[in-house]
């Protein structure tokens, strides 16, 4: 398929790539390590390189160490581990800005960190090397995808094919056009993630995506809870996990994440949205984040990870109900404005929360079995006591509560 050059209205070829190009990885990190497994296992040629020193040394050892893990439990054997490495090309000479041992490359995709001046300038590098049917894609979880696309030579081309870390663990991968890219690299882009066995929900480019975006209340409620005296941290972790089957409290969660990690994400959320109330930071959280207090990579966070006793909830029933209700709601009705803005489709609303964060059931799921009116009324009441827009209900949950209608068919 051609689209056209939007500069000098000539065609430029944009095509998705085909199952045994070579695709790029630019990062060795975590992700871009995860990314490069997962390409690789799904039996395409991998260029792994990264502007470090020892970076993709890094990497080749860990992904060793991943499939050695993968073949003890029975999971890969030694044949297909020799495979899977002779597919990568571990570039280990620190690249800099030079993108030139990416010209060959049918897809290149981005995991570099979080900024970005760096994405671009990488981008625009990119491009001046690559093909024009080279795909250019980022794995930006926070990041506007027109941003990153704005320095580009035929930015029809890039796209955004958000990961979870671990990459090969986890299921969900958000794909993220932003409003110029070809329909045929998106199409094609999903095909593709789609054949390396990964679940690919398509979410527009806005602030936070679908997961990040959706996932706030579940940090951001729990918090203003906590700091209003109604649980302590393991009193709302046991309401979550005890009313509503969530895996993990909120404050586990934001431990295990990272709290640097979980606060920036919040912040550059209430910051990109201009200062959506919803999203705003807690104070309590950049406390901790403040003193050093990031959770369990640094010993202590909202617990302490020195060996000392977790300490007990308090178990009231009528206390946990309430908490939980109150994080539910406000859940749902995030996703219901996520709808309500067309940032994703009711189905790959709920298919991305259960599969990238995993939660218990998809929320405009858990909204249908409870009915519509069982949010809009805890938020109006909300709404009511506080007097503030944080708790406004969507007008998309307003709608269907006022209706009686659904979400799902």
């Amino acid at each position: 398929m051609t689209m056209p050059n939007r500069d000098s209205g000539s065609w430029a070829i944009v095509n998705a790539p085909a199952r045994d190009s070579t695709i790029g990885i630019v990062g060795a990190g975590a992700m871009g390590t995860g990314i490069a497994q997962v390409v690789a296992a799904a039996g395409h040629h991998v260029l792994l390189g990264d502007s470090m020193a020892g970076a993709v040394r890094r990497a080749q050892a860990g992904i060793r160490a991943s499939l050695d893990k993968l073949m003890e439990k029975g999971k890969l054997d030694v044949q297909k581990r020799g495979l899977i490495l002779s597919r990568i090309d571990f570039f280990e000479e620190p690249l800099g800005m030079d993108a030139s041992p990416y010209r060959d490359c049918s897809l290149v995709i981005e995991a570099i960190h979080e900024d970005l001046g760096a994405k671009q300038a990488l981008f625009a590098a990119l491009a001046s090397v690559v093909a024009p049917s080279t795909v250019l894609a980022s794995n930006t979880s926070s990041l506007s995808i027109a941003s990153i696309a704005s320095n580009c030579v035929y930015p029809e081309r890039v796209i955004g094919i958000h990961f979870f870390n671990p990459a090969p663990v986890l299921p969900l991968v958000e794909i993220v056009p932003w409003m110029g890219t070809s329909p045929a690299v998106l199409d094609g882009t999903r095909t593709l993630v789609d054949s390396w066995r990964k679940t690919t929900v398509v979410a527009a480019d806005t602030p936070g995506f679908i997961v990040n975006r959706l996932a706030r209340p579940f940090y951001g409620e729990a918090l203003r809870i906590h700091d209003e005296g109604i649980g302590d941290c393991a009193t709302i972790d046991w309401a979550l996990k005890e009313f509503g089957g969530f895996r993990m409290g909120p404050f586990e969660l934001m431990d295990f994440i990272g709290n640097d990690v979980n606060f920036a994400v919040t912040r550059s959320m209430y910051e990109s949205s201009f200062w959506e109330p919803r999203y705003k930071p807690s104070v309590t959280q950049k406390q901790l984040v403040d003193a050093g207090f990031f959770g369990r990579k640094s010993g202590r966070g909202f617990y302490r990870y020195d060996g000392s006793a977790m300490p007990e909830p308090a178990r009231d029933a009528a206390v946990g109900r309430q908490i939980f209700e109150r994080v539910l709601a406000m859940l749902i009705n995030e996703a219901a404005d996520a709808v309500f803005y067309r940032v994703a489709n009711p189905h790959d609303v709920d298919l991305a929360m259960m599969k990238g964060a995993n939660y218990p059931k998809g929320l405009l799921a858990w909204s249908d079995e409870l009915g519509a009116t069982w949010a809009f009324d805890r938020l109006t009441a909300l709404q009511a006591e506080y007097a503030e827009d944080r708790y406004r209900p969507s007008a998309l949950l307003r709608r269907m509560a006022l209706s009686k209608g659904r979400f799902h068919s």
